[in-house]
């Protein structure tokens, strides 16, 4: 695979006898930016604002961490927005091996002036020092559910007063109709984008048990009792949204 080579996502436009569970593999990697940006509404507009919340609300000589960073598109829209004279340190974490390889490859040399530290590693795993700015983008949906709580009080208990976790979910409705209507939605959705029903269909049964969302208030009663004084919902798209938690 080439540095910056995006390839279409075809991984699931031949039928399968077996549908194997969803690993964010050297396959995956290949194809991530496309199937990203047609599977995941306003992720390019998520992507901007990361950059843009995190210039507002990053304290000088703190760490700064993507968790889950896949290829780093939320680590390069910080250090695109953040002097590298605040004196700032960022830290980007992935379980993927091939992810964080490819990562490295496409922006060492554009963040050459930034402090970056790439870590393979569970995100479960990560010792936080002081931070102002953290970014769990569509990440925490992959934590088991009963570590999610003790995850988030750590990070929250390393973070400066002020200081923002911006947090990306699809999430689940307790309404099972309005569930049922916000998938149907998203699933037009990815038609538009040019996905085929076999591919929707086989793609849904790959990430079934990986993927465990959550309803929006699950996430706020969680973030409010690990720390965090405020919520703010500031992006959603039928059944995928964008929270900023303020220590």
């Amino acid at each position: 695979m080439n540095d910056n080579t995006t390839h279409k996502d075809r991984l699931y436009a031949e039928e399968r006898a077996a549908v194997e569970r969803f690993r964010f593999d050297e396959q995956v990697v290949g194809v991530f930016p496309d199937m990203i940006r047609r599977s995941v509404p306003g992720y390019n507009t998520i992507i901007d604002m990361i950059g843009v919340l995190a210039r507002r609300h990053v304290q000088p000589n703190t760490h700064i961490y993507d968790l889950g960073c896949s290829l780093g598109a939320a680590t390069l829209a910080m250090a695109s927005s953040i002097p590298p004279e605040l004196g700032c340190r960022f830290v980007a974490v992935d379980s993927s091996s091939a992810m964080i390889e490819q990562a490295q490859k496409n922006l060492s040399a554009t963040l050459a002036r930034h402090d970056i530290e790439w870590q393979c590693a569970d995100i479960r795993a990560t010792q936080f020092k002081p931070t102002s700015v953290a970014v769990l983008n569509f990440t925490l949906q992959f934590v088991p559910k009963e570590d999610r709580n003790a995850f988030v009080e750590r990070l929250a208990a390393a973070m400066a007063p002020n200081g923002i976790l911006i947090l990306s979910e699809k999430i689940a409705f307790p309404d099972a109709a309005e569930d049922a209507l916000q998938q149907e939605w998203h699933h037009d959705f990815k038609r538009l984008n040019g996905y085929s029903d076999l591919e929707i269909s086989q793609k849904r049964a790959a990430i079934e048990n990986v993927l465990i969302p959550e309803p929006i208030a699950q996430h706020e009663e969680r973030l409010l009792t690990a720390g965090f004084s405020k919520v703010h919902l500031w992006f959603r798209c039928f059944n995928f949204v964008s929270l900023v938690a303020v220590r």
